[in-house]
């Protein structure tokens, strides 16, 4: 048998839950072993390092076990053959009390998980634990030792939040980091917390599982986005987090955590946040429909003395072309400019959110404007909206734009073929028309530019008599 480099993911719930690990024993002794047991490396408790130091005890749930593990050996590495890792626990206070679980058909080289049970495991005592290889009749030595205290109650001191720049009764300039006070109000049993801005919080004890099966172990207080210890047992803790971009109410969650990442109930902190959407202003009051516009981009009131902005994302919504939203890059007062070729044929939409150096986001600044881009159709025989001329009576329709740059026109009546005429060198167009029969008829007409866009169409209704 041949063992590669394997990599998985685990939940070790290190909160009100213990970790289990499922364990897979067999009847049968280990198979002949060619080499000596070596003493078993890489020990873990509940996915958590061992402390080989008595006074500093790796705090653990085990209210359903222990989960503890090493990797056994022997001196012939090349020699795959069965293993039993063998593991005993004490409590510190009484060293003869020991109690003794056997992992069977454990692989060479890789962690051998077994537990402990959580009968042998009360709540509040430190224990010690071993493991050794065994082969065949031979043993090898114990290994280190490692202690750790059973923990399996949750706090009951849920954090209290206060903040001095985001009380909760008024409404908040939005921007700047908010710093929260977490206190656990004196109860010991506290020793960190654990927030966030939505629920259900982080997952706490997801480990990754590396080569040999060796656990991964993370500290959660390493992301303090999420985590942070409390300066003494049962202190407080000031964290510093950018509130969720968007004006109005927001809601803190946060709950206590022992040493052994039990949680607390979680409770909450809300607070409001006035409006952030920066100004978007066109260089002139009423841009043309087809014109590249200058607009003048400015954080919201405040924002850059509490959050300086360094860029903005702009985008068009109802425009003829449709793409990404474009980065500007934003002066050192926060202003930016950009132009925008306003194209959409019913209007268009400029909405732009401003960014701030450490990543937050504006609420949307939002322009926007109507375009009337139809043709005027006018006819001398077939008024609009009436009856006039007759069967065979011939009358003429004039098409005028209502904005620059009209190379042609195209028609149809009452959904026939359609067709193009060039517009002259007023922009306008005229089409001599004779019906063969009476009654309602629709002439719909649509202008194009010379860069040939289609602007929006128009339906002339009319009688023929």
């Amino acid at each position: 048998m041949s063992f590669g480099t394997r990599s998985r993911a685990v939940l070790a719930f290190l909160g009100s839950v213990g970790l289990t690990l499922t364990l897979t024993v067999t009847a049968s002794p280990a198979s002949a072993v060619g080499g000596t047991p070596t003493v078993p490396t890489d020990l873990f408790n509940s996915h958590k390092s061992c402390s080989t130091d008595a006074d500093r005890p790796t705090y653990v749930s085990a209210a359903t076990g222990l989960g503890v593990e090493g990797i056994p050996g022997t001196t012939d590495t090349a020699d795959n053959s069965l293993v039993t890792a063998q593991y005993r626990v004490w409590p510190v206070v009484s060293p003869s009390s020991v109690t003794t679980v056997t992992r069977l058909n454990a692989l060479p080289g890789i962690e051998a998980p077994a537990t402990l049970p959580a009968a042998a495991l009360a709540d509040g005592q430190t224990y010690a634990w071993q493991t050794q290889t065994v082969a065949d009749s031979t043993a090898s030595d114990w290994s280190a030792t490692c202690y750790v205290t059973i923990d399996n109650t949750r706090p009951v001191t849920t954090p209290a939040i206060s903040s001095a720049d985001y009380p909760p009764d008024v409404s908040n300039p939005g921007g700047a980091p908010a710093e929260f006070t977490l206190s656990a109000g004196g109860d010991d049993d506290v020793t960190g917390f654990e927030y966030a801005w939505l629920q259900p919080l982080p997952i706490i004890g997801i480990v990754n599982i590396g080569d040999h099966g060796i656990p991964q172990v993370v500290d959660p207080y390493s992301n303090p986005q999420n985590f942070m210890r409390a300066d003494v047992p049962g202190g407080s803790a000031t964290v510093s987090l950018v509130p969720p971009s968007g004006s109005g109410p927001k809601t803190l969650w946060v709950r206590s955590l022992d040493r052994a990442f039990n949680t607390s109930e979680i409770t909450s902190y809300m607070f409001f946040v006035g409006p952030t959407a920066p100004s978007v202003t066109p260089a002139v009051p009423s841009p043309e429909f087809g014109e590249p516009t200058e607009f003048t981009l400015r954080p919201a009131p405040g924002l850059q003395s509490r959050n300086p902005v360094v860029s903005y994302s702009v985008d068009t919504i109802g425009g003829q072309i449709y793409g990404k939203p474009v980065e500007v890059a934003a002066e050192t007062d926060g202003t930016a400019k950009v132009t925008v070729v306003l194209d959409g044929i019913y209007g268009e939409a400029v909405q732009v959110t401003s960014k701030s150096a450490d990543g937050w986001v504006s609420d949307m600044g939002r322009w926007s404007s109507t375009y009337d881009t139809t043709p005027t159709v006018v006819s001398d025989v077939y008024p609009e909206n009436g009856p006039g001329g007759g069967a065979g009576v011939p009358g003429s329709f004039t098409f005028t734009p209502k904005v620059k740059d009209v190379a042609a026109y195209t028609y149809t009546f009452n959904g026939g073929p359609e067709v193009t005429v060039t517009a002259g060198d007023d922009l306008s167009a005229s089409v001599d028309w004779i019906p063969a029969t009476d009654g309602f008829y629709d002439l719909m007409v649509y202008a194009t530019t010379s860069s040939g866009a289609q602007l929006a169409p128009y339906d002339y209704y009319f009688t023929v008599n």
